[in-house]
């Protein structure tokens, strides 16, 4: 029997797991499911077979199953889907993603940023060949398609130019993204004009995708920021995702309402736009944003040429202090180095701290300095503590906003950012368990049906029969995130199981080495 036409019949009641005389791979029995809707939860088994949910809801009689977990008291709930990744690197050093799978992501959307692979069908084709225990889909990145096709310059591009990057879109397209990204604080997109952005994005509304962003500022040019990313929306007719939706610098706390007003109007006015966000009032990117535009042109390699000119280098520092001061930052003592690869012992010391520590005395153009000389080395993965945990809180009782760690896998090494890690869990312990800012059921809808609505993943989001298997079981008395900024590389509590088209991938909260994952490609 068919197996979507059997679930309908599920659905309807109409056939009973016995009658259809199957043998579920898996059962998990007396849980309280949760199924991505939002509706409440209803005490009820959920079976699968094949890797696919086979039935939903309360069974009469034992049935036999290979395997059978008994969920008393924990949720059953959809896999998570986590809508900003940077996986790239990551994933084939670790294709297990242990901080991702513990956290109950059992998705992850990755090519964000305006970053992605450079051939998005050679990347699908080599994960499909490794195996993972995570299912991927990617964006296509803006800053990757501009670098393919005219560099790291700050101009605009030849008319020859602009026809390559919407042959490189559409070839991104045809290999299964799920749309464009763009990262406008990171080169070369930087430099592009709104115009060429809506260019593209067109292109990905022809193959039914989204236009994600990271906006060219979050802080005091925030609300022009949002402008942008609604009028791409909007000219290009494509749905719209803003990304790691925040407010940066002191001087901004509180603007959340302002912000969030923008996108509520957008919205009311027939615009899909949507947002996402990490739990924390720390963001994490690299060293060079503290570097103003102008002097990023042509890569690190063009900094560090300007670096050595006296009059250009004090230019940079003037710049990286003005900005500093108009944001509501005295010093740079609020960024914190995650990782740098030259010296080891930077990682977890603050940019303030460091400059003393190299013998100059505390001011933010000391710092600037210092910033500068770690970037004539290597660039450096940072913790930027900027954001008010008022605003964090206000974005998160928004019911179009999902939870999104914005991290990738994690080697185990440095001191990065604990979203990686604790993203889920922290929701749902602290912001829902403990605070009540939302509830549980709403929680799981922002994580599972409302990310696939959005990104088109057919057939997830929802414990619905029929639908692909990934599952969550976790306990609402102990589900809570570990990882700190002091000891970021912790696995979240009371996540016990977590399926991956219908394989166990975590088993009583041990990873068991299954990479039961596949891509996702847009069709």
């Amino acid at each position: 029997m068919n197996l979507r036409f059997l679930g309908f019949l599920f659905s309807f009641g109409w056939v009973t797991l016995a009658t259809a005389q199957e043998t579920p791979d898996l059962l998990i029995v007396n849980g309280r499911i949760i199924d991505g809707t939002g509706n409440n939860w209803f005490r009820g088994d959920v079976a699968v077979k094949d890797g696919r949910i086979l039935h939903v809801g309360r069974s009469s009689g034992t049935w036999a199953a290979k395997r059978v977990i008994d969920a008393r008291e924990h949720y059953v709930v959809p896999g998570f889907i986590d809508v900003h990744a940077h996986i790239e690197g990551g994933i084939f050093e670790r294709p297990t993603a242990e901080n991702y799978v513990h956290d109950g992501v059992t998705t992850v959307v990755t090519g964000n940023c305006g970053n992605s692979a450079d051939d998005l069908g050679a990347f699908f084709r080599s994960l499909d060949s490794m195996g993972t225990s995570l299912n991927i889909a990617s964006l296509a990145g803006h800053n990757t398609v501009k670098r393919l096709a005219m560099g790291l310059g700050n101009r605009l591009p030849t008319a020859e130019e602009t026809t390559k990057m919407e042959s490189l879109m559409r070839k991104a397209m045809d290999d299964g993204a799920v749309g464009l990204s763009t990262g406008l604080i990171y080169l070369p997109g930087m430099y592009s004009k709104t115009e060429e952005i809506v260019s593209l994005a067109r292109v990905a509304a022809m193959g039914g995708g989204v236009y994600a962003t990271h906006m060219r500022n979050e802080g005091l040019r925030v609300t022009e920021a949002i402008e942008e990313a609604l009028t791409i929306g909007r000219q290009a007719n494509i749905p719209v995702q803003i990304s790691h939706f925040k407010i940066s610098g002191p001087v901004n706390w509180g603007r959340s309402k302002e912000t969030l007003r923008m996108v509520e109007s957008a919205r009311n006015e027939g615009l899909d736009v949507t947002i996402d966000q990490y739990p924390y009032t720390a963001s994490s990117t690299n060293l060079a944003v503290t570097v103003p535009d102008w002097a990023l042109e042509g890569g690190l390699d063009s900094l560090r040429f300007r670096m050595k000119q006296e009059g250009m280098r004090r230019r940079i520092v003037d710049d990286m202090v003005k900005t500093l001061k108009k944001s509501g930052n005295k010093d740079f003592g609020y960024a914190v180095v995650a990782r740098y690869a030259p010296d080891s012992t930077l990682n977890g010391r603050s940019i303030a701290d460091i400059n003393v520590a190299k013998g100059r005395r505390k001011g933010p153009r000391n710092e600037a300095e210092t910033i500068l000389d770690m970037l004539r080395d290597a660039n450096a993965q940072m913790v930027y503590h900027s954001m008010d945990e008022s605003d964090v809180k206000y974005f998160m009782k928004y019911p179009f906003n999902m939870p999104a760690a914005d991290g990738g896998v994690s080697n185990g090494r440095g001191m990065p950012h604990p979203r990686s890690y604790g993203t889920n869990s922290r929701v749902l312990g602290r912001y829902v368990r403990e605070q009540g800012v939302i509830g549980f059921e709403e929680a799981v809808r922002r994580m599972t049906s409302l990310p696939a609505q959005k990104f088109g993943l057919a057939d997830r989001g929802l414990l619905r029969p029929g639908y692909a298997a990934d599952i969550v079981v976790f306990d609402p008395t102990k589900v809570s995130d570990r990882a700190t900024f002091q000891q970021p590389h912790q696995f979240p509590d009371g996540i016990p199981y977590v399926v991956v088209n219908g394989k166990l991938v975590v088993d009583q909260g041990r990873h068991t080495g299954m990479k039961s994952g596949v891509t996702i490609r847009k069709k």
